[in-house]
């Protein structure tokens, strides 16, 4: 396993790939409204990526074809924007995108409820995020990599939610997907020694049924297998020599 630890220059780079990244996601949410298309929102979000300068790091990513996942409803990641899929009131809508700036990658992903929802529907959402925020309280340098994954599990576990394990977060730099791994769910070993300059991008993914997910036709949409709402939410974020780390995609 070879986990990049990157330097103060680099770090300033991921920062300013973070803050563009972090707007982005500002401004998606604020658009999100029933009757408009998911493809709707992957056009605004390229548009917006490209006014800053910036690559969409998702399109062509391994073949997928457009810049944003939208995925919606009891579908987990990677949805493929469409003309034909139209949100409607109720509809839960997890976002999730990246962009490069100078050589350097952020990503992260935001679960947006179209109008109003059930209450089991708006709890899955913010726990999901909590359990972001309840990983890196472990994140810390001299920490243990599956910290943050028997955390997260901790937390969500209590609510009887399903972790999806088919998937996972990952180190992040001068590419997409670097190493480590980092699961959601719990791991019997410590795993890797953390150190200041790792950058990592931390992504529950819970399901409102079971965990168990399964892939579509298109090769891409994962979709939990009993048809449960999911939501995801995920930042880059790098580990500090003291405290907790800064979060990278995330506005003050």
């Amino acid at each position: 396993m070879a986990v990049t630890v990157k330097s103060a220059r680099e770090i300033d780079l991921m920062r300013t790939a973070g803050k563009y990244l972090a707007e982005l996601h500002e401004k998606m949410g604020e658009a999100i409204r029933p009757g408009m298309s998911t493809m709707d929102i992957d056009r605004m979000g390229e548009k917006i990526i490209r006014s800053y300068g910036c690559t969409p790091n998702f399109l062509h990513y391994n073949g997928f074809p457009a810049s944003i996942c939208v995925s919606v409803n009891e579908e987990v990641v990677h949805g493929i924007p469409s003309e034909h899929r139209i949100l409607k009131e109720g509809d839960v809508v997890s976002l999730d995108c990246g962009l490069i700036y100078k050589g350097y990658h952020s990503d992260a992903a935001r679960t947006h409820i179209v109008g109003d929802a059930p209450e089991e529907v708006k709890l899955l959402v913010e726990r999901t995020k909590q359990s972001f925020f309840e990983g890196i309280k472990k994140a810390v340098d001299g920490g243990h990599l599956y910290d943050i994954s028997n955390r997260i599990d901790e937390y969500i576990s209590q609510f009887g939610y399903g972790i999806v394990r088919d998937l996972v977060g990952h180190g992040i730099g001068t590419k997409l997907h670097e190493d480590p791994q980092i699961p959601n769910f719990a791991q019997k070993k410590r795993g890797l020694k953390l150190c200041a300059g790792m950058t990592l991008a931390i992504e529950p993914m819970i399901n409102l049924g079971r965990g168990d997910v399964d892939w579509l036709d298109d090769d891409w949409t994962v979709v939990s297998s009993d048809g449960s709402i999911s939501a995801h939410y995920e930042n880059t974020i790098v580990v500090n020599k003291e405290g907790e780390p800064e979060i990278l995609t995330l506005l003050d």
